[in-house]
C-alpha cells in the first residue's frame, strides 16, 4: 500500500508540472503583473518593477522561478493586496474544504441511499418519483436554486433559522470560540450545502442506481440468491460494495473539481473561499494569485482521484494495488 502511494505519487508530479506550466502560461500572457504601473509617468519605474520580479525574463524562466519561489513556500505578492499570497490562500481553501467536505458527505449519502432503494424497487413508484424527482435536480441551476432557497428559507423561514444581518455571513467551525460543532455553524452551513448538494445528489443517484442493476443482474448475485441469503446480506455486503465503484470514479472526479467550481455558490451566500479570492483575483488582474488557485485546484484533483485508487482496493480486494 504504502509502495502504491509512493508510486502514484511520484506519477502525480510531471501531471502537476505540465498542467502549472500550461496555466502559468495562459495567466501570464493574458495580465502582467506590472499593469498596475500603466500610469506611472516614469517609465523607469515599470522597468525597475520588471527586473526587481524577474518580469522582463522569457516566460520559461518566469515560471522556474516562480515554481522555486511556490517550493520555498514563497506565493508571491498580490497586486490588489499588496500582501503575500500564502494567507490569502490557505484561508480560502480553509473555508472551502469545509464545504466541500459536507457537501460531498450529505450527496454522497443522499444518493448511494436513493441509487439503492430505486434500483431495488426497480419500476416502483418510489423508482419512478426519485426519478422524476433526479430530472427536475438535474435541471435546476445552482444559482437559481440558491437564490429560491433565500428567499423560502431566509424571508420566509427566516424565524425558524434565526438569522440575523448580515444574512449570508460564512460562520467558520470555531467562530464562535467554543470547540467542535454549534449550532451556529450548522445553520450558516445549511443553505450553502443545500445548494450544492441538489445538482449533486440527482446526478450522483442516477449513477448509483445504473451501477446496482447491473451489479444486481451478476452470477454472483444471482448465485447468492439461490443458496438462500438474505436480501439484506445480497444487497449490502456482494451487491453495494462493487456497485460504490463507478459512483466513486464519478465523485473523485467532481470532488476534487467542487475546490474550483464552487464560486456561483459562494458568491450568492457571500462565502470567502476559493471562488470568491478567483472572482476577486480575475476581475482585478491578480497574477499571483491566480496561478497559486489554479494550482491549488490541480492538486485537489490528484489527492481526490488518489484517495478514490486507494478506497478502490477497500471496496473490492480483487483489485491490488501494487
Amino acid at each position: 500500500m504504502f509502495t502504491y502511494i509512493i508510486r502514484r505519487f511520484l506519477y502525480s508530479i510531471p501531471v502537476v508540472l505540465v498542467a502549472s506550466f500550461v496555466l502559468f502560461c495562459m495567466v501570464r500572457l493574458t495580465f502582467d503583473p506590472s499593469s498596475k504601473l500603466v500610469f506611472s509617468k516614469d517609465p523607469n519605474a515599470i522597468a525597475r518593477y520588471k527586473e526587481k520580479f524577474g518580469l522582463d525574463k522569457p516566460i520559461p524562466v518566469q515560471y522556474g522561478k516562480w515554481l522555486g519561489n511556490i517550493l520555498r513556500g514563497d506565493w508571491g505578492i498580490s497586486s490588489r493586496t499588496n500582501g503575500s499570497v500564502g494567507p490569502m490562500m490557505t484561508s480560502a481553501l480553509g473555508v472551502t474544504i469545509q464545504l466541500v467536505f459536507w457537501g460531498v458527505l450529505v450527496s454522497a449519502t443522499l444518493a448511494v441511499g436513493l441509487g439503492v432503494l430505486s434500483a431495488v424497487r426497480q419500476y416502483s413508484v418510489f423508482d419512478y418519483a426519485a426519478t422524476s424527482l433526479s430530472y427536475v435536480g438535474v435541471a435546476m441551476p445552482p444559482f437559481w436554486f440558491g437564490l429560491i432557497a433565500i428567499q423560502v428559507f431566509i424571508f420566509g423561514l427566516k424565524s425558524w433559522l434565526r438569522l440575523d444581518s448580515p444574512l449570508f455571513s460564512f460562520v467558520g467551525l470555531h467562530s464562535t470560540g467554543r470547540s467542535g460543532f454549534n449550532l451556529d455553524y450548522l445553520k450558516h452551513l445549511f443553505l450553502p450545502v443545500l445548494t450544492l448538494s441538489v445538482q449533486t445528489v440527482a446526478e450522483w443517484s442516477r449513477y448509483q442506481r445504473a451501477a446496482m442493476l447491473d451489479v444486481l443482474s451478476a452470477d454472483y448475485v444471482r448465485t447468492a440468491r439461490a443458496k438462500g441469503v438474505p436480501q439484506r446480506t445480497v444487497i449490502f455486503k456482494h451487491a453495494l460494495r462493487n456497485a460504490l465503484i463507478p459512483l466513486l470514479t464519478v465523485i473523485a472526479v467532481e470532488g476534487g473539481l467542487l475546490f474550483g467550481g464552487l464560486i456561483i455558490t459562494e458568491r450568492i451566500f457571500s462565502i470567502p473561499g476559493m471562488g470568491r479570492l478567483f472572482l476577486l483575483s480575475l476581475e482585478t488582474g491578480d497574477v499571483y494569485t491566480l496561478m497559486a488557485w489554479f494550482l491549488v485546484v490541480a492538486l485537489a484533483v490528484i489527492v481526490f482521484n488518489l484517495l478514490a485508487d486507494l478506497l478502490y482496493a477497500v471496496l473490492d480486494p480483487r483489485i491490488r494495488l501494487s
